[in-house]
This record gives C-alpha cells, structure tokens and sequence, in this order.
C-alpha cells in the first residue's frame, strides 16, 4: 500500500507555499497536567507555527485538529464545522488529525471533548478564513463588503451578479494570518451543513482497502518484531519491575530463519526478524529466565482489596449535615456498591511501525494521545521531541488507553537497536494481560428518605485505584521509578445530580493495585450506578413512581425534559412494576429500569457532557440466570448535534458497549496478576444478545455542542440493576450481572421463601 503524504512534508509545503491563504497560531506547548490528573508535562515548543486552516489556489482545503477520530466520526464531524463556516465542500476538504508535525498539540483525545473544546478554535479559524476571502473580494470590486456572501467556495455579489472562486481570490498572493480571539460566526439558524446528516468520510476508505490502518503500513527496509513480556503480567509498580530478568540465551534462536536479532534493555526483551512469521517464531522458542514474581494481590473479595489498600481522603461536596439528619429519617440504607476491573477489549492487538534514522524516529502509531506519546518516547530515547514524529494512523479500538502507546515504545527500542525499520504487533494474550485495565471501584454509600417521602441525605464515599500507567518501556528498561502514583481520577459524577437537603461526598485517592488507565466513562460510570441504585431503593422505600419520584427531585429543567421525553418514547406507565420474582405465562421474569445522569468529567467540579437517560425492558430466566436486555430507550441531549448520524451511530456502540459491561465483562486475577489470556476467559456481548435500540435525540440546535462520545454509558449499569430489581425482586449491587450470579441469588431467594414458609406452618 502506498504510503500517505508526510504530516511534516504537509506542514512545510503550505507554510512555503503561494496562492494559499494559513490561519495560524503561534506555536505553544500543552498545557502542563493540573495536580492530580493524568499527562506527561513537556516544556518543547516547535518553532514553527500551528496551522489550522489552509485555503489554497487549486480549489484545495485542509483543516488542522490534533484531536484524532477513535472510530467515533470525529473527522466528519469536525469537517462539517468547517465547511458550514468557510462555506466549502465537505467532499473537497482534507482533515488532518492528530500528527504530530502536522496538527496543534491540543492535548489527548479524551472525555469527549473534541467537539466541545478542541473544534472552538477551528470554527474560528473557519469563519475567520471566510471573512478574510470577503474581504479580499470587496477589494478586488472596490466595494463594501456588506452585499458580498461566502458561498459554495466563492465570494459572491448578488445584486451585481458577479462571482469569485476562493482560488481566484487568492492567485499569486500568501496571506498568513495569526488565529482571532473574535471573529463573527454564523448564527446556527444559518446553518446548512452542521446539524445535518452525513456519511462518514473515513467509511470508503476503509470499505476499498485504502491505506489507513496502522497494522497496514509498509516501508522500505522494514523489518518485523515480537516482545517478550515479564511474567508480572499486568503489574506496572514495585520493586521487581524492571528487575526481574536473569538470563536470556541469544543462542536459543540464533539457528533460527529471518537473521533474528535479540534486543535485551533491564526487562524489556525483543527479537527482530526480516519476516513476520520469523520473528513470531523466534518470540515463542527464546528461552529467556526470569526471578519469580511477588505474589499479587488478593482480589478475590475486590471491595475489601479496595477497602485495605492505603488511601487519602479528600473530601468533594458536603451540603448540610448528613449525620445530623439520619436520625429523624423515615428510612435509612445503608449500601455498598462494587465495580470490576475491565478491559478495553481493542478487537485487534496493537500494532506500531518505528522508523530510526540519523538520530530521528517516525513512528506510525494508532495512539489517541500523539503529542503526549512524543514526550514519552523522549522519556525513553532522549533525544529531543523536536527529533520525533508521530504519525497517527487508524488503529483496532481503544475507548481509553490500550497498548497503542506501549507498542510504539516497543517497536521504536528495536528500531534503534537494528538500525532499520520495525514493525511491531503485540499477540492476543500480550494485549489482554497488559493493556491498563479499567479500574475497579468501591462506592459505600448512605441514602436517607423523611416520613414525606422526599429524599432527605445522602453520603457517598469513593474508592478508585489510580489509572497513570505510565509507558511501559519506562519501567521495564528502568528509565522511571516503578512507584505508585495516586492520581484524582474517582470523582467524574461523584456528585449525585438529585437533589439532597443534606449531602456528602468523598473521594479516597489510591494508588494502582495493578496497571490501569481510563476506561470509558472513567469513574462516572461506577460513581452514576451508585446514585441512580441508591435513588431507585429510596423511590421504592416510599412508594413512588420511579419516574415521578426522580422528576420531582431535579432541579435541572434540560435534565427533566430528556427523561419525560425518553419515558414518552418508551411508553412509561406510571406505577406500573414488573414480575418481582413471579414469573410470568411465558416463565420468564420481565423487569423495567430507568436511570439518569450527566456526565461530569475532570477535576472536580469539572465540567459537563451530554446529558442520558435510560429505560431498559429485560427478561430473566429463572432456570439458567440468563438475562437478555430486550429493549433500550435511550434519551440523549448533546446541545448542538453536528452529525446526527455520527452521534447516533456512537450512541449505539456505546450502548452495546456498556451492556456488554453490565452483563458480562470482569478481568480475572491469579498469583501472578492479570489471569484473562484471550476472550474466552473474558467474553464480550455478541450479536445475537443485542437488543432493540430506540433512540431519541433532544433538538437543542441553539445550544453549544456537548461531548457525545461517552454520556450513554454512564446511567447503563444503574437502569440494567433497576430493571434487574423489578424482574426478580433482589437488588444487585457488584456488576458484572453473569447467569450464575444472577441463579445463586435467585436461588437464595428461594431458599429464603421456603424457609419463611415452614417457618409459618
């Protein structure tokens, strides 16, 4: 496959260029990580500008966004802002996203921020090209500008008749200008192309076999390598990592077909082959001695793991005085809620080519955080970030941090070691034990009703193990200190959105009990199942409607008109219940959910996202503990919808994601660590348990656009649990809901019954 156009050959060609009208900025370093959050801190600024938009005399557009597309539709989304702007063609623009010597460090793709915050500056730039252009047409004329439009790539005089392409305008000319802090937008009432629906850009591309993958890249001289990791499989801090390799016998494959090569830095080991299949082979026959490994922690009893590990209290909200107020409360639960730890389940293991070459290193990378992942690799190699390129390909799925970052360290070792390029794919098993795995997390929470039946204290305290996970080459070679890191990453929703006369929350900082980094919805998500279950029980203890009840304790009015629009679609009935443990004619247990929640992302108090609500309709069979969730209505409010499609079509993969959450997905733990090799020691939801999904969208076109990327999962577990309750009766506090979790307790239930009933005779 032929390779695209360089990032930096790009850059350079429209920087020297004529006939080309740039938006740029002057060039700046990201932002450092504020304390407590995640990120790599780097004082390197290029010392060449940052484009944005560049407007060229062949009828060419290029837009600049250092956010990438995760196989989320960013790209056509930020197109159309764009277009709608500039007042060009969708299908004549080129975005460019995520390279390092070709895009704007905007810092990582993460909490769905690209259309919120990173796209601010290209629809500046957009409508400042625009206005630009009117300008140079007005001149050209030498007329007021107040009669001329931007349209369809031309500045246009309608009372004269009179056109001029975008290409005309700019002939022979090179108009630089620096990126405005004002500029007039157009009001979205003007809009033709944002809020419309659009194919996916990147769709064809992919369809044709079109190079965009970074598993598909081939360059000249290219050679092929294979890791060999620790057996501390998943564990990034302690003493023994990156100190427990004895020996490795180079002579093991030194037979071997492919000149293998073994490359040997503290714990990290390599071999390089000319062909693929030879340096699988050489992975799997070198013998390599390691000291054995601590025992990892016990986490067969995860909330006690969480409970024991050491912690700093840090205290977000409190509002009245939630012990003050439980001893005059109608009712009183006490409830521990308990999230697994997970994985990003990337359907493809990584895959990075590194390309060494007189003290330079391009690395072809699927990672979602470039400019971050360059600070790194200068971590590793040091040799100035101004000597590293990072060129951002499509990759297998991420949603949060999988080894996309990790192979690029691997393969850029062993490039430099062989002096020739290296491609590098890590096998399933790698991918599954090494990937940072979502974090588990304990809730204990205290909820309270009065004798009105109104919700009166709430008490929630939170536990989420630290998701750093710094590179791994950087422990494994030794290059950093393999110490925990208490990151302030547990209080995303920590905050319930009901209102409590008397609240608490705090949030426990932790360290890393084995290697993770975000996950989707990060620790919303567990923070949410805990407030939407805790109110469905204090609904239930007074004997509300579940819908009611929550309407009644909003004070957001966008958030109580998505959940009577969503209850609407979903056709709620008030007061309605389900079996509650009494199987129906059909022998099934039939349950209704709902749940709310906006999803508030960084440090706390943060900021929000799009708002979600869910109405999930499942059936339980009380003979196998086989849940089948048979519908989802799901209500989203994004503000400003760019792409209908796209946010539909992320909505629906976010649903289908969470539900295989909820229902199916926990990593498993050994001595030695991480224990779920492949999927069928980690399964994931499959097509014939998808559900009916039902989606509606809140038309809030006069609104600024929120992040659409991740809101859907956070209310999922809690509307699956409450659904889960109003089938069988129980409530199910520690997700994943697996058929024989579900059957013991059923069973339980039973027991329970007939015991009562013998009780009585």
């Amino acid at each position: 496959m032929s390779m695209p156009v360089e990032p930096r050959a790009l850059r350079d060609a429209l920087l020297a260029r004529s006939g080309a009208l740039l938006i740029v900025r002057n060039p700046t370093g990201v932002a450092k990580p504020a304390p407590g959050q995640p990120g790599s801190a780097s004082d390197y600024v290029p010392d060449v500008p940052d484009i944005f938009i560049a407007v060229l005399d062949d009828g060419r557009v290029c837009a600049f966004n250092g956010h990438v597309d995760l196989g989320t539709g960013i790209r056509t989304a930020l197109a159309q802002i764009v277009a709608e702007e500039l007042e060009t063609d969708v299908r004549r623009l080129m975005m460019v996203l995520g390279h390092t010597e070709g895009t704007p460090n905007q810092g990582p793709t993460i909490a769905s921020a690209s259309i919120q915050i990173s796209a601010v500056p290209l629809r500046r730039a957009a409508a400042q090209a625009r206005e630009h252009l009117i300008g140079l047409a007005a001149q050209h004329w030498g007329c007021s500008r107040d009669g001329l439009q931007a349209r369809e790539d031309a500045v246009i005089d309608a009372q004269h008749g009179r056109r001029l392409s975008y290409g005309e305008l700019l002939r022979g000319r090179k108009d630089v200008l620096y990126l405005a802090d004002e500029v007039p937008l157009k009001p979205s009432s003007a809009y033709r192309i944002v809020g419309q629906a659009a194919a996916r850009v990147d769709i064809p591309a992919k369809a044709t076999g079109r190079l965009t993958f970074v598993h598909d890249v081939r360059v000249p001289g290219m050679r092929h390598g294979r890791v060999v990791r620790p057996p501390y499989h998943g564990r990034d801090s302690g003493g023994f990592v990156g100190r427990s390799l004895l020996e490795v016998d180079a002579g093991s494959v030194a037979a071997l077909p492919g000149h293998v090569q073994v490359v040997v830095d503290g714990d990290f080991v390599g071999v390089v082959a000319d062909r693929e299949e030879q340096a699988e082979a050489a992975m799997r026959a070198l013998k390599v001695r390691w000291a054995p490994p601590p025992s990892a922690p016990d986490l067969s009893d995860l909330a006690q793991a969480l409970r024991a590990h050491p912690s700093t209290p840090r205290p977000l909200l409190q509002v009245g005085d939630v012990q003050a107020a439980l001893p005059g409360a109608a009712k009183v639960l006490r409830n521990t809620y308990v999230w697994p730890y997970q994985m990003h389940g990337s359907i493809g293991p990584s895959c990075a080519v590194a390309a060494w070459q007189d003290g330079r290193l391009t690395v072809w990378s699927g990672t979602q955080n470039p400019h971050m992942l360059r600070t790194d690799l200068d971590r590793l190699l040091e040799v100035g970030e101004q000597h590293i390129e990072i060129v951002r390909m499509e990759a297998s799925g991420c949603y949060g941090r999988n080894c996309a970052d990790d192979v690029c360290a691997d393969a850029a070792i062993l490039s430099r070691a062989v002096g020739a390029p290296v491609r590098v794919q890590l096998t399933r098993a790698q991918e599954h034990l090494w990937e940072p795995k979502g974090t588990a997390q304990l809730m204990e929470t205290v909820g309270a009703i009065d004798h009105a039946g109104q919700l009166l204290a709430y008490d929630i305290a939170i536990r989420y193990p630290s998701n750093d996970a710094p590179l791994l080459a950087l422990l494994l070679t030794g290059r950093i200190p393999a110490e925990p890191r208490a990151l302030e990453m547990g209080d995303r929703t920590a905050v319930p959105p009901y209102r409590y006369p008397h609240l608490t929350t705090l949030c426990h900082d932790t360290p890393p009990i084995v290697r993770s980094s975000w996950l989707r919805g990060v620790s919303a998500l567990p923070n949410s199942f805990a407030h939407d279950s805790m109110v469905d029980e204090l609904c239930e203890a007074a004997g509300a409607d579940r819908l009611a009840f929550r309407l009644r304790h909003l004070d957001d009015l966008r958030a109580i008109e998505l959940l009577q629009a969503t209850a609407r679609r979903a056709g709620w009935v008030a007061g309605a219940t389900g079996s509650r443990g009494e199987a129906g004619d059909d022998g099934l247990l039939h349950g209704r959910g709902i749940a709310y929640a906006r999803y508030i992302h960084s440090k706390f108090p943060g900021f929000g996202a799009a708002w979600g609500a869910w109405v999930a309709d499942l059936t339980v069979d009380p003979r196998t503990g086989k849940i089948r969730v048979e519908r989802v209505t799901y209500g989203q409010d994004t503000g400003m919808v760019v792409n209908p499609s796209g946010v539909r079509h992320q909505i629906h993969g976010n649903i289908v994601q969470s539900l295989s959450r909820v229902l199916l997905e926990r990593v498993a733990f050994d001595e030695t660590g991480v224990a779920s090799r492949e999927w069928g020691a980690y399964p994931i939801l499959g097509f014939c348990d998808l559900p009916e999904i039902d989606l509606v969208l809140m038309d809030r076109q006069d609104q600024p656009p929120m992040g659409a990327g991740e809101s859907a999962s956070v209310p999922s577990a809690a509307a699956i649990a409450n659904a889960l309750f109003d089938a069988t009766g129980l409530r199910f506090r520690a997700p994943p809901f697996t058929p024989d979790v579900v059957l013991k307790a059923l069973r339980a239930q039973a027991e329970q019954a007939e015991a009562a009933s013998c009780a009585a005779i």
